[in-house]
């Protein structure tokens, strides 16, 4: 089959194509006919938790069909059309383990339904499962027009909260705010805290989700309430590093938590996956959210689709049609 790895070559990351051998799903997996996939900026980071390595077989999410179930799955039949977070998605077929597969919405394209579980699902553990956001609270968003960020909007709107996000660009932000972001802030630096804090009667952001890294980490924490939660998500700005200020986070009682699947057991997977389809997907469901699509590639375009994404030129995500 068809597929494409990325392999690190001195201080970048590039994409190759090779034929390799269709999986066969082991017990507690399927094997999902990949109809569409979709990119995610941390995976093509040299250096960064996500991107694992010198090389590997692309693709960490995927919407398609049933080809064969293993040993003990019992959920799913040949002809499911389907949906979830998959290792390897950049090829013709994956084995995904089920515990994280999920129902297609009848109402998705293949590639808006391939834009749902990394992003949505990252969203959804940032803001609901450990960032316990609730209706009416504010919630801040660094390099908010990202898969993640947009996802972070649509998932705040479900819950009733308010949003506030951040982005260099005036037009990215103008798309945001048609599908419900509450507050754009145009920056190009860590220098949003002042207009959060007064975009919040002065109380600051409930929840902030950092998707950018180190270098807007102490203005996330400066713009936080009391009893303010900080998610660190993503590193795009390629920074590691920060200082925190220990006597703000003391005395407002500020908490810091990461977010990653990295090591993640099985039944962790599962677990958030079975909290999101209960809690956000209904929602996809009878349209009160859509996911964003900014561009669709074809596979054999996945080069360009990973050029595109480096460019940060998307609102969104970016999606490969693999069929």
């Amino acid at each position: 089959m068809k597929s494409y790895w990325i392999v690190t070559k001195g201080t970048q990351s590039v994409v190759e194509r090779r034929e390799v051998p269709i999986p066969q799903p082991q017990a507690e997996e399927v094997l999902i006919r990949i109809h569409a996939t979709a990119l995610n900026r941390g995976e093509l980071i040299v250096g960064s938790a996500v991107h694992g390595g010198a090389e590997k077989l692309g693709g960490t999410e995927a919407s398609g069909v049933v080809e064969a179930v293993g040993e003990g799955v019992s959920e799913w039949k040949k002809g499911d059309r389907i949906m979830g977070r998959v290792r390897g998605a950049f090829a013709e077929y994956a084995a995904m383990y089920a515990g994280q597969v999920m129902p297609m919405p009848a109402r998705l394209t293949w590639e808006q339904a391939a834009a749902i579980p990394s992003s949505f699902i990252t969203a959804y553990e940032a803001i609901v499962r450990y960032g316990k956001l609730g209706a009416g609270e504010w919630l801040l968003i660094s390099g908010v027009s990202s898969g993640v960020g947009v996802a972070s909007v649509l998932t705040a709107k479900v819950i009733g909260a308010r949003t506030l996000g951040t982005s260099r660009s005036a037009a990215k932000l103008d798309k945001l705010t048609a599908i419900g972001l509450d507050v754009p802030i145009a920056t190009r630096g860590a220098d949003f805290a002042g207009i959060v804090r007064s975009a919040t009667g002065g109380e600051g952001a409930n929840l902030a989700a950092n998707l950018v890294g180190g270098t807007v980490f102490g203005e996330m924490m400066r713009s936080l309430a009391r009893e303010g939660r900080l998610a660190i998500v993503g590193y795009v700005d390629g920074e590691y590093h920060s200082d925190i200020d220990l006597a703000a986070a003391h005395i407002n009682r500020l908490q810091i938590f990461g977010i990653s699947n990295v090591r993640l057991k099985r039944e962790e997977r599962a677990q958030t996956t079975r909290g999101f389809e209960r809690d956000i997907l209904p929602a996809i469901v009878d349209g009160r959210i859509t996911p964003l699509v900014d561009r669709i590639f074809g596979f054999d375009e996945l080069p360009a689709a990973k050029r595109y994404i480096e460019s940060n030129a998307m609102v969104g995500k970016v999606v490969v049609k693999v069929v």
